[in-house]
């Protein structure tokens, strides 16, 4: 045999085993794909649905609870606001009212009635109303982040818009204290009007409750931390019976406290009226 015939029939052979290669290989290729891709689309799936229980909750809301908002200072000195909260979403819009009354030895009238609205597109609203005044005024976005309540706490964390936000990004696994939990990354769209760049939360993932979240503010990075204890679950629904809000690197803290509430208290439109918010 020539040896130009020798290596024709020796490319012959190479290019049979090497079809036969690709193909077999190609094939296992297509399988992985296919396996691949339910496992990519059901990760996707679930990182855009980490709040889905949330959301549910947020979106058949309707409970009243009673409690106080703890103001303390750098020194350790505590104003206590008596407080009420009543919440219930209605077609398209969760509402919340705020009932603020007057801390026990102190000079002035501090009560305050705050309405929140909150809707899934971003157009939120809060107002105001402090006694005497017969209308409510809108508190302009500028001043969301205000705090004459507490420290670090301002008018916009009785807005959890972040559960809505169009950025959702889980961040694996995490601890936080004896709880593993899920972590969460959320950033707000264009159209969202915030004073946050984000927010973490970590949510466990046993009773879908977040029960720790850091917000970052725009303007300056400082980072608030949000702890939740006592978490217990009501009628149905999960509530913290205390909320714990700090400024990182800052002192002093403010402490919301809930004693006692319905998680099915049956309120209703005349609850949330331009009436009942200017009724001291």
């Amino acid at each position: 045999m020539s040896l130009d015939r020798r290596m024709k029939t020796t490319q012959s052979i190479k290019g049979r085993h090497t079809a036969r290669f690709v193909s077999r290989h190609a094939s296992r290729f297509s399988l992985l794909i296919v396996a691949l891709v339910p496992a990519l689309w059901a990760q996707t799936a679930n990182v855009n649905d980490l709040f889905s229980t949330v959301r549910k909750q947020l979106q058949s809301a309707d409970y009243r609870v009673t409690g106080h908002l703890v103001a303390i200072d750098s020194t350790g000195a505590r104003v206590t606001y008596p407080m009420t909260v009543k919440s219930h979403w209605f077609p398209g819009v969760l509402r919340e009212f705020v009932e603020l009354g007057q801390p026990p030895s102190t000079k002035g009238d501090l009560r305050e009635h705050i309405l929140i609205e909150m809707r899934p597109n971003g157009e939120n609203t809060i107002q105001i109303v402090h006694p005497g005044e017969t209308v409510a005024h809108i508190l302009p976005f500028e001043k969301w982040d205000t705090h004459p309540l507490g420290p670090g706490f301002d008018y916009e964390d009785f807005l959890e818009q972040q559960y809505f936000w169009p950025g959702q990004t889980s961040e694996g696994t995490a601890t936080f204290g004896a709880r593993n939990c899920d972590g969460i990354k959320s950033t707000p769209g264009p159209a969202d009007r915030t004073h946050y760049a984000q927010v973490r939360t970590w949510v466990d993932p046993a009773i879908n409750f977040p029960v720790y979240a850091e917000k970052t503010i725009k303007a300056s990075g400082t980072v608030k931390e949000f702890t939740s204890y006592g978490v217990r679950q009501e009628e149905g629904h999960w509530f913290a019976h205390q909320v714990e809000i700090k400024t990182r690197g800052q002192s002093g803290s403010t402490l919301l406290i809930f004693d006692r509430g319905s998680a099915k208290a049956k309120l209703s439109a005349a609850d949330f009226s331009p009436a009942a918010l200017t009724h001291f």
